[in-house]
């Protein structure tokens, strides 16, 4: 497991994959590399089922090991949206479009209500027919804002307040981000296992 498929077009994600990744050993393999990647449905209502379509595709098409994520904000007080929806929450994949849709929908639950987290499951499959595919997960606590604030990050991560920094995850250096994200915290688990096994 050298070289290691990682099944996103995410420029955001795979600047984080690439950063987390690269003290293992492992070369890290993306999309843009094969002409003849395109990237399945995810048709699934979890992200574990979301995420596993998209490593085995991404493991056919490779001939790697491949890792994939699926992740995604959840507010109860919203019966868990965006959750598994949130790429296309507002009906396309847009970051400004999701992000003024939640802050209308948020700004009608009660501020005492307005907790969320980020949820990231990823699955590391060795081939397209793995029968045991290995899944690591993160939660990331916080509160909803209804207003945006800083630049940095992707997705919904300027309404996405930490109490304990008083900060939005889009305030926050990408250092600081990938020490914190649900993402960082289900990839630290990944780096585990492969630390455990020679590359």
């Amino acid at each position: 497991m050298s070289t290691i498929f990682i099944a996103t077009n995410n420029p955001g994600k795979q600047k984080e994959f690439a950063a987390l990744l690269k003290s293992c050993g492992r070369e890290v393999m993306f999309p843009q590399a094969l002409a003849d990647y395109e990237e399945p449905a995810e048709p699934a209502e979890t992200f574990l089922e979301n995420a596993l379509i998209k490593a085995r595709y991404g493991a056919k098409v490779s001939g790697l090991p491949c890792v994939s994520d699926d992740s995604g904000l959840c507010v109860p007080a919203l019966h868990g949206a965006p959750g598994v929806h949130s790429a296309y929450y507002s009906g396309q994949k847009d970051n400004l479009a999701n992000n003024q849709k939640l802050m209308t929908a948020i700004k009608k639950v009660p501020e005492a209500e307005r907790q969320g987290f980020y949820c990231c499951v990823l699955v590391l499959v060795q081939d397209e027919h793995d029968p045991m595919p290995i899944v690591f997960q993160g939660l990331w606590y916080g509160v909803i804002l209804p207003e945006a604030r800083g630049s940095e990050g992707f997705g919904y991560d300027p309404l996405f307040y930490i109490p304990s920094l008083q900060k939005t995850a889009a305030e926050l250096t990408s250092a600081d981000k990938n020490k914190l994200s649900h993402r960082a915290l289900a990839l630290n688990k990944l780096l585990t296992f492969l630390h455990s096994r020679p590359a």
